[in-house]
């Protein structure tokens, strides 16, 4: 009986966000009835009250206000623009150059937003303008746009790695240099990509830059000097212990700010803006999280978690084989639910039996987010492509799916890679916490 109330309260869940309830509230309303029904209106009560406190003075989830501040000041202050120029001095005269730049410069700016749509907004009004005017192929140039966005939940810092960690309890610190190595390599297959297309369809790859049209390098150098200086600094000093993830936020906080005011970027109103999108946001992560913790105890009363780890596990005596399943499911449910919130709706049930196969907690964490970011450009749902479609207004929006295509078969590429040698996610963090 307490099964079946699960699999309703399931059930309840995605026909609430299907009716465009928000996340949050929609696990709070089927965590608070739920638990009820299986225990008591008191009982329920207590844990949605319990819960909130508890969520929003956790300490180590000051990671998220400060974190999103740093990514919010960056972009108002354009220092996107700097990432990107000193990736296209580097690569822009090159074929395709104007596009791997684009990678690049996401990657840069995906380690001071940690988040995906912020990347794919920022870099996208950067750089489609430019291949516009350089006659890429539409589907390149915003292909690259939207597939290059997904690096801002796999480099640190993530967004989506400090909610794994909350709902998993395991180490925010280890879980941001997991995902080091696995963006690197994300971000080397991504390039590999765009090698590929246009070395198959050059002319994908537009006309050719000439020197005299790029900026003069120590210029363009000297001004991607602080911003990359930034980004050693927060993700170095934790590597090295200098800082705590939430010391590393306060401290890439602070220097954006100050980069920004010396350059005279930043003038009041866009700073009440900065504070206003930070609020905004963090607010939406803290009521899914609360949301979340809520959902959480309903599903434990139900017995649905061990009933699943149970029948999963039995499927097959291959981990691998049980592995493959549930991704598969993760890439098909991603096509029509946002990341994150699958995510949260989801862990509940998978991590049982993903601990009970043995596997690594932390290095499933990384191949989550992958597979996360793999939703990200799927079609229907594929947020970033809609977030493309946004800047790139004159592309159809077939064309943007098409064109992720070849990075959608990159990612699943680097899954493939990360399952067959773990030690790609875990070799910075357990050199740094063994």
């Amino acid at each position: 009986m307490d099964q079946i109330a699960g699999i309703l309260g399931f059930a309840t869940l995605l026909a609430l966000i299907f009716l465009r309830v928000p996340v949050g509230i929609a696990m709070l309303i089927v965590g608070v009835v739920g638990t009820a029904q299986l225990n008591s209106l008191t009982g329920a009560l207590h844990s949605m009250t319990g819960q909130a406190f508890a969520i929003t003075t956790t300490y180590s989830l000051s990671v998220l206000p400060l974190f999103i501040f740093m990514g919010n000041l960056a972009t108002k202050a354009n220092l996107s623009r700097d990432l990107y120029d000193a990736a296209y001095k580097l690569v822009g005269h090159l074929r395709g150059g104007l596009a791997s730049a684009t990678i690049v410069g996401c990657a840069g700016f995906a380690a001071l937003s940690g988040s995906s749509i912020a990347s794919a907004s920022t870099m996208g009004r950067v750089s489609y303008p430019e291949m516009k005017r350089r006659s890429y192929e539409p589907g390149l140039a915003t292909g690259t746009i939207a597939a290059g966005g997904t690096l801002g939940i796999l480099l640190p810092p993530s967004t989506g790695f400090v909610l794994y960690a909350v709902l998993t309890e395991e180490s925010i610190g280890r879980l941001f240099m997991a995902g080091i190595l696995p963006g690197l390599l994300l971000t080397g297959l991504f390039l590999a990509t765009i090698a590929f297309v246009v070395w198959r369809t050059p002319s994908a790859g537009g006309v050719l830059n000439t020197e005299e049209d790029l900026p003069t390098s120590q210029e363009v150098l000297l001004r991607a000097l602080p911003i990359t200086g930034i980004i050693l600094a927060t993700i170095g000093g934790i590597y090295l212990g200098f800082f705590t993830p939430v010391e590393a936020a306060g401290v890439g906080a602070a220097l954006t700010l100050i980069v920004a005011l010396v350059r005279r970027r930043l003038n009041w109103m866009a700073f009440v803006d900065v504070l206003s999108e930070t609020l905004q946001t963090t607010g939406l992560c803290f009521l899914i999280l609360i949301g979340a913790m809520v959902f959480a105890p309903f599903v434990a009363l139900s017995g649905l978690p061990a009933v699943v780890a149970e029948n999963t596990i039995g499927l097959s005596d291959n981990p691998y084989v049980v592995l493959a399943a549930i991704l598969i499911l993760y890439a098909l449910l991603g096509m029509v639910i946002e990341g994150l919130s699958l995510m949260v709706i989801t862990l509940p049930i998978v991590f049982p039996v993903i601990t009970g196969l043995g596997f690594d907690p932390i290095w499933f964490g990384v191949i989550m987010v992958l597979v996360l970011e793999m939703g990200l450009i799927s079609p229907p749902v594929g947020v970033n492509c809609f977030v493309v479609r946004s800047v790139a207004d004159d592309v159809p929006l077939g064309t943007i799916f098409r064109g992720v295509m070849p990075f959608w078969g990159a990612m699943a590429l680097c899954i493939v890679v990360l399952v067959a040698f773990p030690q790609i996610a875990l070799l910075i963090p357990n050199a740094m916490f063994d």
